[in-house]
């Protein structure tokens, strides 16, 4: 942009120059012709020269003027487009289409805020997914809270309630982990090292946990399968995977749910099936992308394969009648 300035700027001198300089030396040289020869209308002829250029002065400086509204016009113009698309990013309105101009320093700096605007859109999705991802994995924890405490409110066994006021404090403990690794996930993205677990305790535990819940629904939950199994995952993580899986059965499923859990190969796999009426083959293929939902925000299973694939495992659906759900993890390393 600098070079199209410099060469504007002497286009336009040059122009003027010839236009104001040529006339004064026809008029400098005619003079002295005159003076030379005797002719006694010398002065006048110097006074229509002097005439002619103030004129040709005037015409210069007008099209001086002409050129230099075109060249700020050449750059003023995608300069202002430039602005607009830029008051448009600013607004968090990330959709920026690039603006091309035979100017380098402008093609530049819109090439940069195209970028940025890419940058600003996935962070704007991510934030979106922060959002949903946090009302959900709340939810679930929030929502066994809740059953627990209104056992407390209708018994009248001290013993009972000193036992579901542990649980309660377990999961409001829970729930605060929930929300730190909310907030990591959201600002980290270095690769932690993975921990062992032990899945006997974390099945235990979440047994207990539902328990009221299916009691409720006149519904149970049988654990089967190996025993001592160790696998490499966040106990959180593993402990919402296995939750969303028992919450989507308490809606859409019936009967006796059942975890089994055995060794395959250098994996753990944990299956989770009910006796209810399944899944229906059109949402078969999608039912972990999020959005597809029988009813609720259609996050629960999205957001456990989420989890699992963290933690280097996988979440598939092996059936629909009945359903049956497998979770994929590896084997700490020395547990068998």
């Amino acid at each position: 942009m600098r070079d199209r300035l410099v060469r504007a700027n002497v286009a336009t001198v040059v122009v003027a120059v010839l236009i104001v300089g040529a006339p004064m030396l026809v008029a400098v040289v005619t003079t002295f012709v005159l003076r030379a020869t005797g002719h006694g209308s010398a002065l006048i002829m110097v006074a229509v020269h002097v005439v002619l250029v103030v004129v040709l002065s005037l015409l210069a400086i007008g099209v001086a003027a002409r050129l230099a509204r075109r060249n700020a016009d050449e750059i003023a113009v995608p300069m202002t487009q430039l602005a607009d698309r830029a008051e448009d990013l600013g607004a968090r309105r990330p959709k920026f289409q690039a603006l091309t101009t035979d100017i380098a320093e402008i093609d530049k700096v819109s090439r940069v805020l195209q970028r940025r605007a890419s940058d600003l859109a996935r962070q704007l999705a991510n934030e979106r997914d922060f959002a949903s991802d946090a009302s959900h994995q709340l939810r679930t924890p929030l929502t066994a809270l809740l059953i627990r405490l209104e056992e407390i409110s209708l018994s009248d066994d001290p013993v009972l309630m000193r036992e579901e006021a542990h649980i309660c404090i377990d999961q409001v403990e829970r729930l605060t982990r929930v929300v730190d690794d909310l907030l990591r996930r959201s600002r980290a993205t270095p690769d932690d090292q993975v921990p062992a677990v032990s899945l006997d305790a974390v099945l235990a535990s979440l047994q207990l946990e539902w328990l009221p819940a299916f009691q409720q629904a006149r519904r149970s939950v049988k654990v089967s399968g190996q025993r001592d199994l160790q696998v490499l995952a966040s106990p959180d993580h593993l402990a919402q995977i296995i939750s969303t899986l028992l919450e989507n059965s308490l809606k859409h499923g019936d009967g006796r749910v059942e975890v089994n859990a055995r060794r395959s190969g250098p994996s753990v796999v944990v299956e989770v099936t009910d006796e209810g009426p399944g899944i229906d083959p059109a949402i078969a293929a999608h039912i972990f992308e999020r959005q597809v939902t029988t009813g609720g925000t259609g996050l629960g299973l999205a957001l456990a394969r989420d989890l699992a694939q963290s933690n280097g495992g996988r979440l598939e659906l092996l059936g629909i009648h009945p359903p049956q759900f497998a979770l994929f993890l590896s084997e700490a390393p020395g547990a068998q």
